[in-house]
């Protein structure tokens, strides 16, 4: 069978290196490289790399990686489309194109280094000071401004927030993320809501705030192809599908990772992030090897367990979760918490590594199935 999968972040990869080695696996990319989405904080604050080059994560696992942006699909035809004119065919598609940072407000396209910018934002802030702010109190806004505060003490670091940073943590969580970015120098701006960000400063409900240099740390948002393409999506872009992560419109397309709309019994929506988008990743190559073999394909299983979050180099927090992503009272904090968030970010890669020698070695914490499939008109959302 020819399987097109693409999208080569951690669900892409995941789903390429488990399938079964019969298959016929093309692997398409925009680069030649995979990216540790979660050690962009990391790279910004100086580490010389976080990228690994396909071809060691798929030597000889016989997966044809292809360079290439995908520029368009032809659901009807089974035809991917790439920038550079080609066209590759398949019998299955893999949708793994993920999830970027919203820089829909005015100014933050012009104006704003977002994660995925961090080797830009490192040469920018290398050897300089001024107002460094950063905007956005979620998990990834919070270990910017701890690393960066840690990494340059020329620069003043704000964090620019609506809510109490870290809202998803216990009232404990929250209280040691408060403490270790005051403890760093940090400027916790409460209550802030950005309007528009322009050269040197951010507008905001409670006026003006300076800022040579801004980092946009705010939602994550799906790109456009799944919805333009015909695939039934949710209002937010992101694909519905069915328990076995197959599209509800196109059966011959699974869509995995952050650009998948995966119900969590008891949770909602999938959050996005590689701790999810990797089991749903696996499952889903696990599906496909199931039916192509001609056995009965199981319903997803998935439940949360911790949420991570680094405070520099030497603190963060670990947060015990329940089923469903909310917080228990049990947190671990300082240096146990910052070599816990290690090992997690090291466990991804390994886990692309041991897939690559031994497919289908890759475990996740599973809950409950899904009751039932989603149901939703074919062809919805277009």
């Amino acid at each position: 069978m020819d399987i097109v999968v693409i999208g080569a972040g951690y669900a892409g990869t995941t789903a390429a290196l488990r399938l079964d080695r019969s298959h016929r696996v093309t692997l398409i990319s925009a680069d030649g490289h995979f990216s540790q989405r979660i050690r962009l904080h990391e790279l910004a604050a100086g580490r010389p790399s976080i990228t690994v080059p396909l071809a060691e994560l798929t030597r000889g696992t016989g997966i044809d990686t292809v360079t290439a942006t995908v520029s368009g699909l032809d659901l009807e035809a089974k035809l991917v489309h790439t920038a550079d004119g080609r066209a590759f065919g398949y019998d299955t598609l893999v949708y793994a194109l993920g999830s970027r940072t919203d820089v829909s407000l005015p100014g933050v396209a012009e104006h704003a280094f977002t994660p995925e910018k961090a080797g830009e934002l490192r040469a920018r802030l290398h050897g300089g000071s001024g107002d460094l702010t950063v905007v956005g109190g979620g998990l990834t806004g919070i270990e910017l401004a701890a690393e960066l505060a840690e990494t340059y003490p020329s620069w003043r670091v704000g964090l620019v927030t609506g809510r109490e940073p870290g809202p998803g943590l216990s009232a404990r969580g929250r209280a040691h993320v408060a403490r270790a970015l005051a403890g760093l120098g940090v400027t916790t701006h409460l209550d802030t809501r950005v309007a528009a960000v322009e050269p040197g400063r951010l507008l905001t409900n409670r006026g003006d705030i300076r800022a040579d240099v801004v980092v946009w740390a705010g939602s994550f948002t799906v790109p456009p192809l799944a919805a333009a393409s015909g695939l039934a999506v949710d209002e937010h872009g992101r694909a519905v599908v069915d328990d076995t992560l197959r599209s509800v419109s196109h059966p011959d397309v699974y869509v995995i990772g952050d650009a998948a709309a995966v119900e969590i019994p008891g949770a909602g929506a999938s959050r996005m992030s590689c701790a999810v988008g990797m089991p749903i990743a696996a499952h889903a190559a696990d599906v496909i090897n199931a039916r192509a073999a001609g056995r009965t394909a199981t319903a997803f299983r998935f439940r949360y367990l911790i949420q991570c979050v680094s405070l520099g180099r030497r603190d963060g927090v670990i947060q015990t979760v329940r089923h469903d992503d909310s917080p228990l009272d049990l947190v671990l904090t300082g240096r146990v918490a910052a070599w816990v968030k290690e090992q997690v970010c090291r466990f991804t890669l390994g886990s692309l590594r041991l897939e690559r020698r031994r497919p289908g070695t890759y475990l996740w914490p599973k809950g409950s199935a899904r009751s039932s499939a989603a149901q939703v008109p074919s062809r919805a959302g277009r």
